[in-house]
């Protein structure tokens, strides 16, 4: 099965353990990039009219991707990372799942937070926003290392 890596990351650590991911399963890594990036003020989640807190009070809120060039025609399996964002997936990660086609793919999930868990939602919300199939979800600590992930990853590829 041929697997892609993407990946929504505001401060990097989503983004080194993508890349850690991807090294570790030899796929390809795409990162999910907003039209507009995020600045420090708009990740200001203790302002309660920063763009990320007005972002995720609407559950129905796609910002603008940056490119639609994501590789997924030649993926099977597509992992998805992200930070946690108010106990859920950023609103930019939702924009990702529904811009493509993701009908008889695989979906796994992978997220980064200080403290909160992926949520029981998660893969819902997944599946209904991509139509496809999700296999799995997964939070990890920010050092997860190579061997953790590649472990992990293993039961997703068949």
């Amino acid at each position: 099965m041929k697997a892609l890596v993407t990946y929504f990351s505001a401060s990097g650590v989503t983004a080194a353990l993508a890349e850690r991911l991807a090294e570790a399963i030899g796929a390809p890594i795409y990162e999910i990039a907003p039209a507009e990036p995020y600045t420090k003020a708009d990740l200001n989640w203790m302002d309660k009219q920063s763009r990320s807190t007005l972002e995720m009070q609407d559950k129905s809120c796609r910002p603008a991707l940056a490119d639609k060039d994501a590789p997924v025609a030649d993926a099977d399996v597509i992992f998805v990372g992200y930070p946690v964002w108010w106990y859920r997936e950023p609103s930019i990660v939702d924009s990702f799942l529904e811009a493509y086609d993701l009908s008889g793919k695989s979906i796994v999930l992978f997220a980064t937070s200080g403290s909160s868990d992926i949520g029981d939602e998660a893969p819902a919300r997944a599946a209904e926003i991509s139509k496809a199939e999700v296999k799995g979800a997964k939070r990890f600590p920010a050092k997860a290392t190579s061997d953790e992930l590649k472990a992990w990853a293993k039961q997703f590829l068949g």
